[in-house]
């Protein structure tokens, strides 16, 4: 990709289809706190969206039947995150209805920018409207997390500090929204669930507070573990701390690292340097998802205690 990744925007009717956007995400600091009873880790991050993702095209079936029109490498329809979530809206709200997606991938699978997740979460949001389903933002947030733990910070719409397993959701909007570099190599797909269970991971990571992260004391704690097992991981942060304006970082378990530049055209010439064997997008951060009013147009959104980093409460310990 040369340039800027092109920018996303509101739904918009071609045809008989709404075309709308499925946004990546970033961990700008990921870290696991500790492990619950049931398995599950609890984790400190905070996610940002980009101006870059996926785009779907739905098209309502009245006939209640549920059609993916575009096939996803390796996923069976039966595994599908759109499809679940489809079925999933369609019973929890009675709904009789089907709908045919497409999906226009842009964004590497496993790559941990929450593509996956993503496109569940659009797909929520746009069937909640176009079936006139009528759940709340918390509701449908709620419905998401059954199909993943990233699933809700993209209906919550905000950048957000998350806790727990990431459901304790704190929205932010004052973050900065600068341009990156985002690179994975070619061939490389993280294996999250392996990530997790290596013994090498660490596990019981202090809770960190605003000022560690605004000071840049945090990372994230899968980059060994996955440098590890992927040694191609290593050389792109190497080649991303040699290069770019900012040390290379790795979102969710990887394999995409990123890295924050001063502008899009520096961004730019750092793509064109960049290894042929890798993939490279340039893409500006943003702390409001491209549905966030779209998909809630009667809701009022988050409370303004929470807009300003100093008062993340949840944070504060």
């Amino acid at each position: 990709m040369n340039g800027p990744a092109p920018a996303l925007g509101a739904p918009e009717w071609i045809g008989s289809e709404l075309v709308a956007p499925a946004p990546a995400k970033l961990n700008l600091f990921l870290h696991i706190t500790g492990r619950r009873g049931d398995g599950m880790h609890e984790l400190q991050t905070v996610f940002q969206f980009l101006d870059w993702g996926d785009r779907l095209r739905f098209r309502v079936l009245e006939e209640g039947r549920f059609e993916r029109a575009s096939e996803l490498a390796g996923i069976p329809a039966e595994n599908d995150l759109i499809l679940r979530a489809a079925r999933l809206l369609a019973a929890h709200a009675g709904v009789h209805r089907g709908v045919r997606v497409a999906v226009d991938k842009s964004l590497p699978m496993g790559g941990g920018l929450g593509g996956g997740s993503s496109d569940a979460a659009t797909t929520l949001m746009v069937l909640n409207r176009l079936w006139e389903a009528g759940l709340s933002r918390a509701e449908l947030a709620a419905l998401g997390a059954e199909l993943g733990a990233d699933v809700p910070v993209f209906i919550g719409g905000s950048a957000a500090w998350a806790e727990g397993v990431g459901e304790r959701l704190t929205p932010v909007a004052r973050l900065d929204e600068p341009w990156y570099l985002v690179v994975w190599p070619f061939g490389v797909r993280v294996d999250t669930g392996q990530a997790f269970a290596d013994p090498s991971l660490t596990r019981n990571h202090p809770l960190v507070t605003i000022e560690d992260f605004s000071r840049g004391r945090c990372g994230n704690d899968f980059a060994p573990v996955v440098e590890r097992r992927h040694p191609e991981l290593a050389r792109v942060r190497e080649w991303l701390d040699r290069h770019a304006p900012s040390p290379g970082r790795l979102t969710g378990s990887g394999a995409c690292l990123f890295a924050a530049c001063e502008s899009p055209s520096q961004a730019a010439a750092l793509r064109e340097r960049a290894p042929q064997h890798w993939g490279a997008a340039v893409a500006r951060g943003r702390n409001r998802h491209p549905l966030a009013e779209w998909a809630f147009p009667a809701i009022a959104e988050p409370q303004a205690g929470a807009q300003d980093p100093s008062d993340w409460g949840v944070a504060k310990r």
